[in-house]
């Protein structure tokens, strides 16, 4: 039958992922809105942010965290550019983005002595095969196929190379053995449900060296550069951004922050996405129409939920519409370059109880579109 009561909040997008309970545009009121970044109080409110993050996160104190334009992809190809090019070089990828961080390598810097470590949809690939004596690029999370690196045990302590990690749908729901990880990236408007537009950069001091001691041998965009005059630019990473953050946005990360911390931080987080995601497990152990993506459970994302269902490209086509058209969950059709299926976004953002309404409109839904 059709379900008399729908999800709370619907929004099950994987970017920009759902605000946080209790979200309301009122709780921005106190943004800076009209004053330059520059002026003490802003460059304090960018600072503070700065200063949260590597709280929640639990990042070494050697460790440092910038606020970078381009959002993600901002943050990984300004690691790239600069960090890349002394070393053979090594691409992790198992998804789509990880794709197009492999190609920018191969294409872009033209790094010659370059191998990519692939796998396909729903699969990690042979780890065993990463030459650490490179420098290594890889996703953490694959947003767009829900497999997940399930740790850092395959990652050497005494590595010659950098690794470089996209960690934009892994970080806030996932531990990050920040041992292993000499540069990090991520995006506002994923886990916690953010804004666009900016990014996030994490260097270990090991990076920092690598900015120090070498030059690229291609030119550098202004947008890009983190280096002047042989020296990291340090006021990135002390509240003074490249070009101008939107300070609504930055009011709106912080609010962010500060619920995460009010639901235990970074245990609170993944305690919650652990439990949207055995929402979706006990609902694919009971239907034989639906299964994961990923081929086994230990890389089975949290947050990136990527499902494969038993309809024909029509029949898929209609049930995401039936979906949308109820409000019962906007936004899950698998990524346009992944296998057809379905995605919800089961970050900490979003409730379980909104998580298994959805679930019950999923199966009224997908008997309507099958019916005779």
């Amino acid at each position: 039958m059709k379900p008399a009561v729908k999800p709370q909040n619907p929004n099950f997008s994987s970017g920009p992922c759902s605000k946080y309970p209790g979200f309301t545009l009122d709780i921005l009121n106190g943004a800076l809105l009209g004053r330059s970044h520059r002026c003490g109080i802003a460059k304090e409110r960018l600072n503070y942010s700065l200063k949260k993050t590597k709280e929640i996160l639990g990042i070494p104190d050697d460790y440092i965290v910038g606020m970078v334009p381009g959002s993600d992809t901002g943050a990984i190809e300004m690691a790239m550019w600069n960090l890349l090019g002394p070393r053979g070089v090594d691409v992790v990828n198992f998804e789509s983005f990880g794709k197009t961080w492999a190609n920018d390598v191969k294409n872009q810097l033209k790094i010659e002595d370059m191998q990519s470590i692939s796998a396909d949809y729903g699969y990690l690939p042979d780890l065993s095969k990463v030459n650490f004596d490179h420098d290594v690029v890889m996703t953490w999370n694959g947003t767009t196929s829900g497999v997940k690196i399930p740790n850092g045990d395959w990652i050497p302590d005494d590595r010659k190379g950098l690794t470089i990690v996209d960690a934009t749908s892994a970080v806030f729901a996932m531990e990050i053995p920040w041992n292993k990880v000499d540069v990090l990236t991520f995006s506002w408007q994923k886990v916690l449900g953010g804004e666009g537009a900016h990014g996030m950069l994490v260097m270990s001091p090991r990076a920092v060296e690598r900015i120090e001691s070498y030059m690229p041998p291609w030119p550098m965009p202004k947008v890009l550069q983190l280096r002047k005059k042989d020296k990291l630019m340090m006021d990135i990473f002390e509240g003074s951004p490249i070009n101008t953050p939107s300070m609504l946005c930055v009011e709106d990360y912080i609010k962010a922050l500060e619920w995460a911390d009010s639901i235990g931080g970074l245990k609170g987080l993944i305690k919650k996405s652990n439990e949207n995601l055995n929402e979706i497990e006990k609902f694919v152990e009971t239907h034989d129409w639906i299964d994961f993506l990923p081929v086994s459970k230990d890389i089975r994302s949290n947050t990136s939920v990527c499902l494969k269902i038993k309809l024909d490209q029509d029949q898929l086509n209609a049930l995401v519409k039936l979906l949308d058209k109820e409000g019962a969950a906007y936004d899950c059709k698998s990524y346009k370059d992944a296998p057809a299926g379905l995605r919800f976004w089961c970050g900490a953002t979003v409730n379980k109880e909104d998580v298994a309404c959805m679930l019950q409109w999923l199966e009224w839904a997908y008997g309507e579109v099958t019916k005779s």
